[in-house]
């Protein structure tokens, strides 16, 4: 079954890509055969399309192909580098509480700010690619370079933003959004199953707790796969497995969904970069694959660091330490920590990214104010959002930041008290 996120004859091409990613040797008669599907006359060509998909199994490997990426959990710790597993948190609840509305501030902020032009990130405009198509937006307004929410300003440029909310015109609060979803979902997980929750956990507080229609890619994937392998009915359960949920149908493995969700697991976990990406594996691994996992792992532990540690290259550094050394995502972050010392600023280095613009500007947000705290939160971003956070997730409609920190100060309480148990 497909998920509806794309078409069949779409996710089939997807699907090649993704495993030349993943090192397999994809013929050209396979590529060829894909290729001369329509992408609208044969969207739906059940009969072709599984002809294809039926030629991919058990496709040979890349000789060349050097990375060594595990999904599970033990295997990924045999292939990560030294790190420091857990820092020595000094705050005192209180200033725990700061921090937590802090990071909440920020990972808002961040998101409302990079919302309207996710879209046309992606896309970009008449003729340019996003990152032009930003950059001259703002100019054509001047407004670059971009220091507060972009603008809904009319030019006769062509160029258009999305989602009118966060607007810096209209901006009351935060609008639902799925990088601030799945924070609050991390949330309500912990607070119903504590730190021993499973994976199957999270998959049924999606069922419970989150339109589907407010889910993308390789989570409406993987959320599909398991309800259509989940028994409903009888006094057991038997949950699909992961290596099923993630894989079957989605070739979003290995896109940035997971990285996403790491936020909450890692407020809980603050201090503790190896139990944040241990959380971060858990939710992660049975709707990604490879760096679809590690980047929830990556970024969960650098926002737990962010707790004790402010210095930017080490909390990458911490981060890159519970991620296996021999993967392409720790090869990409440490590529771009090569590139610093040569490029005079950002726009040299990578101009503004450009795709996922609220989902980095969200994580971005949650470490500065995991970091600052909330007192310390600099800037005009805040006040716009009047602390509040409006999401399309059952139990958090209209919810204050503040009460978010306090609630975050409790179950990390919890874990705190979990982790000073002898461990079996």
């Amino acid at each position: 079954m497909y998920a509806g996120w794309d078409t069949p004859v779409r996710q089939l091409k997807g699907e090649l890509v993704q495993l030349e990613y993943e090192g397999y040797q994809v013929s050209e008669s396979i590529r060829v055969q894909a290729e001369q599907l329509h992408d609208t006359l044969d969207a739906f060509n059940e009969n072709q399309i599984q002809a294809v998909y039926t030629q991919l199994q058990n496709l040979p490997q890349n000789p060349k192909f050097n990375y060594v990426q595990p999904n599970e959990l033990r295997a990924i710790r045999h292939e990560r580098p030294e790190g420091p597993r857990r820092l020595q948190l000094s705050l005192t609840d209180d200033e725990l509480l700061d921090r937590f509305h802090g990071a909440w501030t920020g990972r808002a902020c961040g998101c409302a700010l990079g919302k309207p032009v996710e879209r046309l990130g992606m896309v970009g405009s008449a003729g340019m690619n996003g990152r032009q198509a930003i950059k001259a937006y703002l100019q054509n307004r001047g407004q670059w370079p971009l220091d507060y929410y972009f603008s809904g300003q009319e030019k006769d440029d062509g160029i258009k933003l999305f989602f009118k909310g966060s607007w810096r015109e209209n901006i009351a609060f935060m609008e639902p959004d799925d990088d601030i979803n799945y924070s609050l979902i991390g949330l309500k997980v912990l607070e119903e199953k504590g730190p021993d929750f499973k994976w199957h956990d999270v998959a049924r507080t999606w069922n419970a707790s989150l339109p589907y229609y407010a889910i993308c890619t390789a989570e409406t994937q993987a959320i599909m796969n398991f309800n259509i392998k989940t028994p409903r009915m009888g006094s057991e359960i038997i949950f699909p497995a992961p290596a099923f949920t993630r894989r079957y149908n989605n070739p979003y493995r290995e896109w940035i969904g997971a990285q996403i969700r790491a936020d909450t697991w890692a407020y809980a976990s603050a201090g503790n970069p190896e139990l944040a990406a241990e959380f971060a594996w858990r939710d992660a691994h049975w709707t990604h694959t490879a760096n679809g996992i590690y980047g929830e792992m990556f970024v969960a532990a650098m926002i737990a660091a962010a707790f004790v540690e402010s210095d930017p290259a080490r909390l990458v550094e911490i981060g890159l330490s519970e991620i296996p050394k021999r993967s392409r995502l720790a090869e990409a972050v440490e590529q771009a920590l090569a590139w610093i010392p040569e490029c005079p600023d950002f726009e040299n280095f990578m101009f503004m990214s450009g795709l996922d613009t609220d989902c980095n500007g969200a994580t971005l947000g949650s470490i500065t104010g995991a970091v600052a705290g909330h007192r310390n939160f600099g800037g005009r971003l805040a006040a716009p959002l009047n602390d509040t956070i409006r999401a399309n997730v059952i139990g958090f409609q209209n919810i204050t930041m503040e009460e978010l920190a306090g609630r975050t100060l409790d179950v990390h309480k919890t874990v705190r008290a979990y982790m000073s148990q002898p461990q079996g």
